[in-house]
């Protein structure tokens, strides 16, 4: 058993509505009413848990990576945080054909990236194509929004007409996202390797002004900036002159840095730390991720898993309640569906997870798995065992997946834990080496079913076709009614549910420690930061 001593509840994630405020703190550092009135200038130092595995906002997945790659990028639209809403950014306006398969989008004039050049609709265009041309493997996210994508045309200067072979309803919310952010052309013509160097080119109201990977990125306000998306809370430039991104991957250092003065805010902060944080002004802030929540991706091709009754028997097995508790802390929920509770078109599938040992332990005797002297069933020969591919992208992965494996080994299962790095886990990703994968990916839209459980898409369970999930996922994605889709997302929900393709654990939060003098430190729609209107008070 995994002791409360091991507690960790560190908080990072995977690779993107309503953000909800748990545990202690809120969604946002300071109001900045006590404060005073918001002032420009000093430079934010924040203290990451993790190195960002790339400065291109088109190749970023981790939590770590988005919190920096955002900053420098701005997309053609926002999401509304506390409505879900999409609204203005770079677009001004936008119409979308009645069958979902062209988006036009009027831009702003005057906005330019940070090397003078004009923001137009060629630079749309150019984004889009290149994030085709860098493919899945090194784009995942963003070439998933562009399934079927035909091309962009510019229709004018400031007119981009986007088009798709088939519907894609989900495109408009992926305007929005950092993975389809607008960057220059002298970014675009480079290679997927020479992306991530640190010297990409966007619009944002950031620039990147130093780039030591695995050690630190330092970010300078970029002067003039005056294009901010409607959800910002102001306009004209960001009030930072600069943000220093350190990688202190140790959490303890990471606390005590932000305690002594010698950080601003930082990445995962543990939830044992906050009176520490609390006693010198401090606070935590914390808000639930969308998306997909942690789970076993099962690999229904390889050993056991290819039975469709090990897949259901693995359900009822999972104390959820236990993983949290025990592994985790108070600003975590259990997970209860297949995607998590802050995204559009939830649908509570708690029911059919509940902790049932001895269903599982039934659903295995009838399908003829018996158990073995060692307490492990076999079937013809062949061990109830399979191995679950992981990396440390977020911080209580090894733990949770430790308490899994016990919890499994009760009703005869044996489960092995395969930790490898993130580079390595993400080749055994492409190339579906392995017996189940576990991790998350965060969106705050409903199509990230599509991303993951697709034939046509990830397809991480390395299944054949499904026609009738196949067909709801298909469906989603042509319409073009916001009530019929969330009706089909909460149907392909319970689908993947029931054919056994993912086994939820957790869901993810973040939770970021923030000094006093850290004013309005915000969430985004999908959980990750925005630093736009942070400012620091008392200096």
């Amino acid at each position: 058993m995994i002791g409360p001593r091991h507690r960790l509840a560190a908080v990072a994630g995977v690779l993107a509505v309503a953000t909800s405020v748990v545990a202690c703190g809120s969604d946002s550092a300071g109001s900045g009413g006590q404060a005073g009135p918001p002032q420009p200038g000093g430079t934010l130092r924040y203290g990451l848990s993790q190195a960002p595995s790339c400065s291109d906002p088109a190749q970023a997945g981790s939590n770590q990576s988005i919190y920096v790659a955002r900053q420098i990028v701005d997309s053609l639209t926002d999401q509304d945080p506390k409505t879900g809403a999409i609204t203005p950014w770079l677009a001004t306006s936008w119409e979308v054909s009645s069958d979902a398969k062209v988006f036009t989008f009027t831009l702003a004039d005057g906005v330019t990236f940070s090397d003078g050049t004009p923001v137009t609709a060629d630079s749309v265009r150019d984004t889009f194509d290149a994030i085709v041309k860098l493919g899945g493997a090194k784009a995942p996210l963003g070439t998933s929004y562009l399934t079927n994508y035909v091309g962009t045309t510019a229709v004018d200067k400031l007119t981009a007409r986007v088009e798709f072979s088939q519907p894609n309803a989900q495109f408009l919310q992926a305007s929005s996202t950092p993975q389809l952010g607008i960057l220059a052309k002298a970014t675009n013509a480079k290679p997927a390797e020479a992306r991530c160097a640190g010297d990409n080119i966007g619009s944002g109201p950031f620039t990147y002004a130093g780039y030591k990977q695995d050690v630190s990125v330092t970010l300078a306000k970029r002067a003039g900036y005056h294009w901010g998306s409607a959800v910002f809370g102001h306009q004209g430039e960001a009030y930072l002159d600069r943000i220093e991104f350190t990688v202190v991957p140790e959490s303890g250092v990471r606390t005590g840095s932000l305690v002594s003065g010698q950080l601003d805010a930082i990445s995962d902060a543990l939830p044992q730390d906050a009176p520490q944080i609390e006693a010198v002004g401090g606070q935590v802030l914390s808000t639930s991720n969308p998306g997909t929540p942690f789970g076993l991706h099962p690999n229904v091709t390889r050993g056991p898993l290819r039975d469709p009754a090990v897949r259901q028997a693995l359900l009822p097995a999972l104390d959820r309640k236990q993983l949290v508790d025990t592994v985790l802390g108070p600003q975590f929920k259990v997970a209860t569906s297949t995607l998590a509770s802050a995204t559009p078109a939830y649908a509570d599938l708690s029911a059919q997870l509940p902790h049932d040992p001895a269903k599982a332990k039934s659903i295995l005797d009838q399908a003829g798995w018996v158990s073995g002297a060692d307490g492990i069933r076999t079937k013809n020969g062949e061990r109830l065992s399979f191995s679950v591919t992981f990396s440390q992208v977020f911080a209580g992965n090894q733990a949770i997946l430790e308490l899994v494996q016990q919890q499994l080994r009760q009703v005869g299962v044996d489960l092995t834990l395969d930790l490898v790095s993130l580079p390595e886990w993400t080749a055994k990703m492409n190339s579906k080496d392995y017996d189940a994968t576990y991790g998350n990916s965060t969106r705050a839209d409903g199509d990230i079913l599509r991303t993951s459980f697709s034939i046509t898409g990830r397809n991480l369970n390395a299944r054949g076709p499904i026609p009738a999930l196949d067909e709801t996922l298909d469906k989603q994605l042509a319409a073009n009614d916001p009530a019929a889709r969330a009706t089909l997302i909460k149907t392909a929900q319970q689908q993947i549910l029931d054919n056994g393709l993912y086994i939820p654990t957790v869901e993810l939060s973040q939770a970021i420690g923030a000094a006093a003098t850290t004013q309005d430190l915000k969430f985004e729609a999908s959980a990750r930061l925005q630093f736009f209107d942070t400012w620091l008070s008392g200096r």
